[in-house]
């Protein structure tokens, strides 16, 4: 599930300038043109795999592409609309969410007359599919939203958001969509986890509204397959879920949360300097939330980021000197900490 449609120039002051680039160096465009985000690793670190809105191409579809940007090549089945592919560690295979099933057209937009709202739609499901596009198995059958699924390639285990329960938990299965286990019990809204590359912690993001006028518009929300991005926070916990911990506070949307390499730290976008605002930026900070550091300062929307298996390398999705206002590229750097 991505965010969409922010802009953004590319000033940077001297002094962020100098702490960006104290983190990212040789910064390269793998994609031109499009709405292109959401891209993760192949085990072997040599490929992408991405979701992409682009011509010809009526809503998001998955993709492959090489870590330069070549061989870039559509893997689902062109039907539906699909979100967050993302490689199982035998390099060969893939799992991502599609609503195909359900209609082979493109599902409507969130209704924005409710205000800034995401679509969870119901005919999402997971499906278990051959680098080339092959779908083997479909992994969820509950009725409503499952998407959001990433691999760990340690424990093998997939972990996703699914309605299954009637609120957006998490949940993780094996690859094979056996031994599904709910792992997240607030209700409220909880998505976008990964884990840690030993396979024992989750982070994610959460927005668990307080009893009142905010609950209640969560419910009524998603009565209506809808959801509200604007308030999350990023949560850590084991990977069966216990000992859950709120490690923000800032009462923005803080999302899309991954684990440096060596478990220490995290990386997430957020729009912490403007909650209001659709200018979002990539911050570090240690895993108890202590040591914030912002990261880049591109000055629209950068967001997505995931190191690569051998730590060298991150890759994102930014509207960093986009031509239009409706794009989003991926691009890649390397990393120094």
């Amino acid at each position: 599930m991505k965010l969409a449609h922010f802009t953004g120039g590319l000033f940077l002051s001297a002094a962020l300038f100098a702490q960006e680039a104290g983190h990212l160096a040789n910064i390269r465009q793998l994609t031109n043109g499009g709405q292109n985000a959401e891209a993760y690793w192949a085990p072997d670190g040599k490929r992408l795999v991405f979701q992409s809105t682009r011509e010809g191409v009526e809503c998001d579809q998955i993709f492959v592409m090489n870590d330069d940007g070549s061989g870039q090549k559509m893997v689902s089945t062109g039907k539906g609309r699909t979100t967050c592919g993302y490689f199982l560690k035998d390099n060969r295979h893939i799992v991502y969410a599609s609503t195909h099933e359900r209609d082979a057209k493109c599902p409507p937009p969130a209704d924005r007359s409710k205000g800034y709202v995401w679509a969870v739609y119901p005919g999402y499901d997971i499906f278990l599919a051959t680098d080339s596009g092959t779908i083997e198995k479909k992994l969820t059958e509950a009725d409503g939203y499952d998407a959001e699924a990433t691999v760990n390639w340690k424990t093998n285990r997939i972990v996703y958001t699914s309605m299954a329960s009637g609120d957006l938990e998490m949940w993780t299965m094996k690859p094979d969509g056996s031994g599904k286990q709910r792992v997240t019990q607030t209700e409220g809204y909880d998505g976008g986890a990964v884990f840690s590359r030993d396979g024992k912690r989750l982070v994610w993001r959460a927005n668990h509204p307080a009893a009142g006028p905010a609950m209640d518009r969560y419910r009524e929300l998603i009565k209506e397959n809808l959801t509200t991005p604007m308030k999350m926070e990023i949560f850590i916990a084991d990977a069966d879920g216990t000992n859950a911990k709120q490690i923000t506070n800032f009462g923005c949307a803080s999302f899309a949360p991954t684990f440096s390499p060596d478990g220490k730290k995290i990386l997430f976008s957020s729009n912490k300097h403007e909650c209001d605002g659709r200018k979002f930026e990539l911050f570090q900070m240690n895993v108890d939330g202590s040591g914030l550091e912002q990261v880049t300062a591109f000055g629209g929307f950068t967001s997505f980021p995931e190191f690569s298996p051998d730590g060298k390398r991150l890759v994102f999705s930014s509207d960093r000197g986009a031509k239009s206002r409706y794009e989003f590229n991926i691009f890649v750097a390397d990393w120094k900490d």
